[in-house]
């Protein structure tokens, strides 16, 4: 059991401790109250959460954890904060400038902003209704962890402090936006680390010239004008990166699998557990619906894959299955669509899979993968993003897009695309088949299919719609 004895407060280690890191080079930890955080069993959970999810059956190499990306991000913010402290501390109330007593805060809410994360995340929660930031929070604030424990060393409301920059209702917006905003170490950390693991080029940007050109202005962040054309690479990166490796079509073909997988799994355990081979002790509670913090940490990417492989031997043919499409990598495959042709391919798609007798509710999944890539505040709009604002040499505040041509292009549009997964003997029947024996639903999906592949202008149009 880990030991809390002893106040700790703002306490430094007697020697700097180093994590070695493939992004960063070395991550320093010079505060005992991070050393102790990172040594908690709730922070070292995340080693055996995977970062990526779906794409690591697209791109091999991306086995990195959360526990590595969580490092990262507290790595980016300490360089950040211990620039504000040699450049911009505050020298009167009210001058804008950064308050040195937000440092351990800032560097806690960054080293936990993902302690919530659960097994292969975004299907997990569509289907048990879980959020990981909610859960983030609850991890943070309550007397049960020992986060929670650790963060009390400074202080009774300390973790309130840590839980609320989570929320983004911390009162200094500063701290906040170096978590969460349109450029925050969250952010930049995974760009540069998930790119690295993939083994694309897609996410690399100058770091280090956005790091000197970042400064605290009037309860917010700025960069230098000088910096523009660094976040110019850093948008266009994290453009990129959604475009080609968070939205590519097979990994998300995967997800649709998963999803398939755990709901057919909850719907076995509630409809005729008694005919389950398999004791899943560790998922009951979440299959029920009455959870508890101290079940959801005990969940991790190893465990559900143990059920996986359980399930390959279950009597329920579409568990079983299910469960072998995604154990040996046999994702859905997709079709190109838009919301004007949704409906005649969906139709044609689901006929065909009930000819074929497959179940639509589990083979059959649309998928829309949109982002934002940069967003800036419009009169009369809600926009749920802070915009990134440059200060020039005479000190006058701009809006980026306002002054680049590039981002303006990005500025205040959805990209991505909307896709229709189905299993792949679907698609390889109907080309198997001679061609005038094809159905009408036949044609349909192949021609869908056969566009997307072939008509390369088509392909730019629905992407941009």
């Amino acid at each position: 059991m880990f030991n809390f004895d002893g106040a700790v407060e703002a306490q430094k280690l007697s020697r700097e401790k180093v994590f070695r890191d493939p992004v960063h080079g070395y991550i320093h930890i010079q505060d005992q109250i991070i050393l102790d955080l990172i040594n908690t069993r709730e922070f070292q959970r995340l080693r055996r959460i995977k970062q990526l999810g779906g794409s690591v059956y697209t791109f091999h190499g991306a086995e990195h954890s959360r526990f590595g990306h969580s490092l990262g991000v507290y790595e980016i913010t300490r360089l950040i904060v211990d620039k504000f402290e040699r450049q911009y501390l505050s020298q009167m109330p009210g001058d804008g400038l950064w308050q040195a007593s937000e440092r351990l805060v800032a560097l806690c809410a960054a080293l936990l902003h993902d302690i919530g994360h659960g097994p292969f995340s975004h299907a997990f929660e569509g289907i048990f209704h879980t959020n990981h930031e909610e859960i983030t929070q609850r991890i943070i604030t309550s007397p049960e962890t020992e986060i929670h424990q650790v963060l009390l060393q400074l202080g009774p409301e300390f973790p309130a402090k840590v839980a609320s920059v989570i929320n983004k209702t911390y009162p200094n917006q500063q701290v906040v936006q170096l978590i969460s905003s349109q450029i925050d170490a969250d952010r930049m950390d995974y760009l540069l680390r998930d790119a690295y693991y993939a083994g694309v080029s897609y996410g690399t940007f100058d770091l280090t010239r956005i790091l000197r050109v970042i400064r605290p202005f009037k309860n917010g962040i700025v960069f230098d004008f000088s910096g523009m054309h660094a976040i110019e690479d850093y948008i266009v990166s994290r453009y990129q990166m959604y475009m080609q490796v968070y939205f590519h079509s097979v990994s998300r073909g995967m997800e649709m699998v998963l999803h398939s997988l755990l709901t057919r799994a909850k719907t076995c355990y509630l409809e005729k557990a008694d005919q389950m081979k398999t004791q899943i002790s560790f998922l009951e509670p979440f299959l029920r619906g009455d959870w508890l913090l101290s079940d959801y940490l005990r969940l991790d990417d190893h465990i559900l894959s143990s059920y996986f492989n359980h399930w390959l031997d279950e009597e329920d043919a579409l568990l079983a299955d299910l469960a072998n499409r995604f154990l040996t990598r046999k994702p859905f495959k997709s079709v190109l669509t838009s919301p004007e042709e949704k409906t005649e391919l969906t139709i044609a798609i689901d006929q065909e899979l009930v000819r074929l007798g497959y179940d639509p509710y589990y083979y059959f999944a649309e998928n829309s993968s949109f982002d934002l890539p940069y967003d800036y505040y419009r009169v009369g709009q809600i926009s749920k993003r802070t915009q990134i604002e440059l200060i020039t040499k005479m000190g006058q505040i701009v809006e980026l897009s306002q002054v680049s041509p590039l981002v303006n292009s990005l500025a205040g549009k959805q990209r991505g695309d909307l896709r229709l997964y189905f299993p792949k003997e679907i698609l390889t029947t109907a080309e198997d088949t001679a061609a005038d024996q094809v159905n009408e639903n036949q044609t349909t999906l192949l021609a869908a299919y056969y566009n997307e592949r072939n008509d390369v202008t088509q392909n730019i149009q629905q992407r941009l719609f």
